[in-house]
């Protein structure tokens, strides 16, 4: 996509369908007159009254405990500069997006016009009452350091300044880590900082507190070494100007053991790296350029330990690994201030996170057979999800023990759970398999490019690097879509009709008569079958000529899966092919099966369903916890539908009883583990979070999914066929782009898997 391409697309992202990234949802029954009186008069006066009684009711009767104020002037927005409140909305917007998804935290986004810090500072203290904390963004150094220490003195809420803590928080526990790994002490650690803005200055206090001297670091800002001798330097600045006058940045370098940059790309050359002591530790954070390129930096040193700010490298310095976890621990003790304590409480519990066995669920989003703790892995990765139940609540415990905490917890285990309970707000399946996709993209045949939306998805998934896509239809009505969009890569296109192509047909459609003559096909059916896209589409995953293809957009389901049974065998062991959908609830991940293929499958072929519906669900790093649903609750109906349940559950317990899975039982009791638990307390469910549906007819599996998705806006990725010996994904008529790319992305996640067992 070129650069118009780009920024045509982030302006539409921003613009629809709805502007901006944020909104206000109700949390209270509003359909009739009775709910309306009681959100507001007269009902809405009983609240008020008490509040007015106990200030401290507030966070009873509202929602302030669980809101954060995102509030920024303008002056330092990204790496734009000052470009005032109104251009720095958007990226506040995104902020309050980021608080949602990773620790169910609600924002309001303020954007204030003053830059003098008395006007900004009495603005936050006027709007304060609102907010259970207050997220200070963007403000520019030095400005930024005295606001937030009145703020935090001022103020009896939380208040953090995360573009200069949040660095600091998660390059200490890299920090931490990494020394251990290096055999090295923060006692005597020495530590070059290139940049000494307010980032590099919150990095080298926290270094400081966490034991590292003072006198050990060297600071450098853009005009050179700090030192004593300079005469323009912030009282701030002074604490670190230890620097020898004139002192270049090579030179201090020499015998280092930490090079922590803050400042600019490409300003740390080999030579520097080669001066510095044994097993040294970068920490290049400038973005998007690190200071010295990672693939550079680790050919030149072998004992070499470094992090970026980069995703695409090892050891990623990402705020959000703190910021949402910070808040949701300090709001939910009721913290008067975001302390010292609470900062090194959460540093340290992001060093420990790293040295624990790391679930499946991130070793499948990165695509590692085992991370590690060690050179490659010293920092939790952003979606580990245990990161909101081991940070939030050391923070949770550090405002306790240091006396600012309002309203302690007693209950540390249903915390937790609570906790985990919030994640599943923010499905981050999406991102991890997409992150999963892009450690090793395969070629993929969208077999219907022709059309303008797809041909959108096979762009974006080629941008975004999730796969190499390859286009089939009419090369000249492609050729044009493209230029339309602005896809201007160089991408394979292959039209099947195209008389360039019939060397390729006839090898296709020799090798489809040899599988097919005894089942009705003539040479002449298979000629001609091989000018279609979807056959041609399948006879070149078939002979390794793609990894995988994705189709259906224009014709129904069935029409486009017949010729795929037709081409593709099954897996091997597999006696039926069937689909999942992943429906992303608010829950977590669901699967729903069998969405697509299977009419009414026999008791043998439900258990099968099961079967392959967990292993999908173990791809995806998902323990499958299955419920064989029916209208029918564990022999209440003797009707043969209910039956056929039954008996696929007996299979199960008897050949796979270290499976998840019971039933014949009613969703409602599935789902509702305070229901089961009161009725059918001898459910192998009971105390389990159903994840898997299996549906005993493709009736009620098919008409729940799409209820799901149109009526309460659950995204839905799927159907994903099983049981294929090739990865042959099927869209659902008219599905749109994101539909599209997200089947995409599980066909290279299907080729990748299949790769494996290849190999």
């Amino acid at each position: 996509m070129n650069k118009e391409s780009k920024r045509r697309e982030a302006l539409l992202y921003h613009a629809k369908p709805t502007p901006g990234k944020i909104q206000v949802v109700p949390t209270k029954k509003y359909a009739t007159q009775r709910d309306l009186s009681l959100a507001y008069s007269p009902g809405v006066a009983e609240p008020c009254l008490e509040i007015a009684k106990d200030v401290n009711n507030v966070y009873k009767y509202t929602a302030k405990g669980n809101l954060v104020a995102v509030i920024s002037n303008g002056t330092a927005v990204l790496g734009l500069g000052d470009i005032g409140p109104e251009a720095s909305k958007p990226v506040m917007e995104g902020k309050g997006l980021l608080f949602k998804i990773f620790a169910d935290i609600d924002v309001f986004d303020i954007e204030v016009d003053t830059k003098n810090i008395e006007e900004f500072i009495q603005t936050v203290k006027n709007i304060a009452p609102t907010f259970g904390g207050i997220n200070l963004e963007d403000i520019k150094a030095p400005e930024s350091f005295e606001i937030e220490r009145r703020l935090v003195e001022e103020l009896n809420i939380p208040v953090m300044h995360d573009d200069q803590h949040g660095t600091a928080i998660i390059s200490s526990a890299a920090l931490i880590n990494a020394l251990e790994l290096a055999d090295k002490k923060l006692e005597t650690a020495k530590i070059v900082v290139s940049g000494a803005g307010s980032a590099a200055l919150a990095c080298a206090n926290l270094y400081v507190l966490l034991g590292v001297n003072p006198d050990n670091i060297i600071m450098f800002d853009k005009d050179g070494v700090l030192s004593n001798e300079r005469n323009d330097l912030s009282a701030l600045q002074l604490k670190y100007s230890k620097g020898k006058a004139g002192i270049k940045l090579g030179e201090a370098l020499q015998g280092a053991d930490v090079f922590l940059g803050l400042s600019a790309g490409n300003i740390l050359t080999p030579e520097m790296l080669l001066g510095m002591a044994k097993d040294p530790i970068v920490f290049a954070m400038a973005n998007p350029d690190p200071e010295i390129d990672y693939n550079l930096a680790i050919g030149t040193r072998s004992d070499l330990i470094m992090a970026t700010g980069r995703s695409d490298y090892p050891n990623q310095v990402n705020n959000v690994l703190g910021f949402p976890y910070i808040f949701r621990g300090a709001l939910d003790v009721r913290a008067t201030k975001i302390n010292e304590a609470m900062k090194m409480a959460a540093v340290k519990a992001l060093a420990m996170l790293a040295k624990e066995s790391v679930p499946e669920q991130v070793n499948v989003a990165y695509g590692a057979t085992k991370l590690i703790f060690g050179k490659e892995y010293i920092i939790p990765k952003p979606f580990d999800p245990r990161l909101i139940a081991i940070v939030a609540p050391a923070v949770a415990r550090a405002a306790m023990e240091s006396g600012v905490a309002l309203n302690p917890i007693t209950d540390w285990e249903k915390y937790e759970e609570d906790l985990l309970e919030r994640l599943g707000n923010d499905n981050k399946m999406l991102r991890m398999i997409s992150n999963k996709a892009k450690m090793d993209p395969k070629r993929i045949v969208f077999a219907e490019a022709e059309h303008l939306d797809v041909l959108k998805a096979a762009q974006i998934v080629l941008e975004e690097g999730v796969a190499i896509p390859i286009l089939l239809g009419n090369r000249e009505v492609i050729s044009e879509l493209k230029s339309e969009l602005g896809f201007d890569a160089d991408v394979e296109i292959i039209d099947p009709k195209d008389n360039e192509e019939a060397s390729r047909r006839s090898r296709f459609a020799e090798n489809y008569f040899e599988t097919r003559k005894r089942r009705g096909i003539a040479f002449y059916d298979a000629q001609r079958l091989m000018r279609e896209r979807n056959y041609f589409a399948a006879m070149m995953v078939n002979t390794g000529e793609a990894d995988g293809l994705v189709t259906g957009h224009t014709r129904s389901y069935a029409t486009v899966l017949k010729p795929m049974l037709q081409m593709v065998n099954k897996a091997s062991g597999a006696s039926i092919v069937a689909t999942t959908n992943m429906m992303m609830t608010a829950r977590g991940p669901m699967f729903l099966s069998d969405t697509a293929v299977n009419i009414d499958p026999t008791a043998e072929e439900l258990a099968n369903i099961a079967l392959m519906t967990a292993k999908t669900a173990r791809m995806f790093g998902v323990e499958p916890v299955i419920a064989m649903v029916s209208y029918s609750n564990f022999g209440s109906s003797g009707n043969v539908k209910a039956s056929k349940v039954r008996d696929a559950v007996a299979y199960l317990h008897q050949h796979h009883p270290d499976l998840i899975v019971d039933g014949e039982i009613q969703s409602d009791f599935a789902l509702n583990p305070d229901m089961l638990r009161e009725k059918f307390p001898f459910s192998k469910l009971v105390g389990k979070k159903v994840n898997t549906l299996i549906f005993p007819n493709l009736d009620s599996a098919n008409i729940t999914y799409k209820l799901m998705k149109e009526l309460n806006k659950v995204e839905s990725i799927g159907p994903i066929m099983m049981g294929m010996k090739k990865p042959v994904h099927i869209f659902q008529l008219g599905a749109s782009v994101e539909e599209m790319v997200n089947m995409a992305t599980i066909a290279v996640l299907d080729a990748q898997e299949k790769g494996k067992k290849k190999n």
